[in-house]
């Protein structure tokens, strides 16, 4: 959420990044409930000001010992008293719908965010690898998967529908690799500390990321309940803080969490149907930082090289690029995609988004600092990225790696989680 001088002292801005930004915000309603606001509360002041002089008025009349006049002015002050509760009940109902309309709004993009269309109008920054090149006919990963007898997607679409998987055998073995490889890396080299969060979390928790109320449609929730299954493992994680006042000399913190991850795919209708590219369930490793905001963009950089370092690790060839104002997600000021490289589409496919929000969620949370200066508290800066989405990067291996001869080599940095094995045939 944005800061309310902030949204009065740049509402022109506001609007044409918002636009930019392809988002329908009703404005005009926006400017007459800040406007009826202002109106609201002045009139409760000016009405509680001459409340407030009535009532040492009545004093001075008690004192003076002249009762009378003291009665008729105590009556003339219950009304005003009347009149400060109505107006600072039109005042509540003004805030709330002021409120709803503030969280319907997205983040101000960073100057160094492009402006654009969609994804075709994200500009690469970093190219790593090359293209894998094959002398054969290349399988996508569903056949590879399905030979090998590690990839059985009609049993799962028999036990829970579409966009679920079943891993078998080695298949489930090479995801569990992956996601221990990734967490050792994670929390041995680039120093993050593992959290194990809830797989659940209350609308307090989603609307603090930025999640609720807009995205609703994409959540899971649970019948009679305050509880959504969770979309990444961001939410619970960066509500760890939520309501909390931190030391600036604890900043950065740094968590990383493996969990499963739930979405609906609401929007994505006949996108992604075959294989496991767009799953309702699927496996993430996630990475959260809390910084203050001199260090953030510095600390941006430095977790997406964070992310890049697994597919590198992994040799998997990748390219990274900065979301357009068009592309970029809803919460997030500035956003690099990591894509990698799936032989079987062609193309770059984004297997990591990582995010800068600034303070867009911590105003949401209510999570500050305490500046080791002293003065007032500030508000955190949050990022976080995916470090991998794990089931896509199996994807990227299969197809990578596979053979002619149907079998898929294993990465090397892998070998030691699979009992040294080096290929799955």
């Amino acid at each position: 959420m944005l800061d309310m001088k902030f949204i009065e002292d740049n509402f022109e801005l506001l609007v044409q990044k918002t636009e930019n930004r392809r988002t329908k915000v009703d404005f005009e309603a926006l400017k007459i409930l800040i406007e009826n606001r202002k109106t609201a509360i002045k009139e409760a002041e000016q009405v509680e000001h001459k409340r407030n002089k009535g009532s040492k008025e009545v004093g001075s009349l008690m004192r003076e010992g002249k009762k009378d006049e003291a009665k008729k002015l105590q009556a003339d002050l219950k009304e005003l008293s009347d009149q400060v509760k109505q107006l600072n009940e039109q005042r509540t109902g003004i805030e709330s719908d002021l409120r709803n309309i503030l969280l319907q709004i997205p983040n101000i993009t960073n100057e160094a965010v492009p402006v654009g269309k969609d994804e075709a109008d994200n500009p690469v920054v970093k190219t790593w690898g090359k293209p894998t090149e094959f002398e054969f006919e290349i399988k996508d990963h569903v056949e590879i998967g399905r030979q090998l007898g590690i990839l059985d997607l009609e049993t799962a679409a028999k036990i829970a529908g579409a966009r679920f998987a079943l891993y078998k055998g080695l298949g489930a073995r090479l995801e569990r690799a992956l996601i221990n490889f990734m967490l050792d890396i994670h929390t041995k080299e680039h120093e993050y500390t593992e959290v194990l969060p809830p797989l659940m979390a209350n609308s307090e928790s989603f609307t603090g990321t930025g999640n609720l109320p807009k995205f609703e449609d994409d959540l899971f929730k649970i019948n009679d309940t305050d509880y959504y299954l969770i979309p990444t493992a961001e939410v619970p994680v960066t509500n760890i803080y939520r309501d909390k006042i931190l030391s600036e000399d604890s900043l950065p913190i740094k968590y990383v969490a493996y969990t499963p991850c739930f979405r609906k795919e609401a929007g994505s209708y006949g996108k992604d149907v075959h294989g496991i590219m767009r799953q309702h369930q699927f496996n993430k490793v996630e990475l959260v930082k809390f910084t203050t905001p001199e260090n953030s963009y510095e600390e941006h950089e430095s977790l997406t090289k964070n992310a890049e370092k697994i597919l590198e690790l992994l040799e998997l060839p990748y390219r990274t690029v900065i979301l357009c104002t068009g592309d970029i997600g809803f919460s997030s000021a500035k956003t690099y995609d990591l894509e990698v490289w799936i032989p079987s589409e062609n193309k770059y496919r984004e297997i990591s988004s990582c995010s800068n929000f600034e303070d867009f969620q911590t105003r949401r949370a209510a999570i500050r600092y305490k500046p080791s200066g002293g003065g007032k508290t500030r508000l955190v800066h949050t990022l976080n990225g995916s470090g991998l989405a794990v089931g896509r990067t199996v994807i990227a291996i299969l197809e990578n790696f596979q053979n002619e001869d149907g079998t898929v080599t294993i990465p090397r940095v892998l070998r030691p989680y699979m009992d040294g094995l080096d290929k799955i045939s």
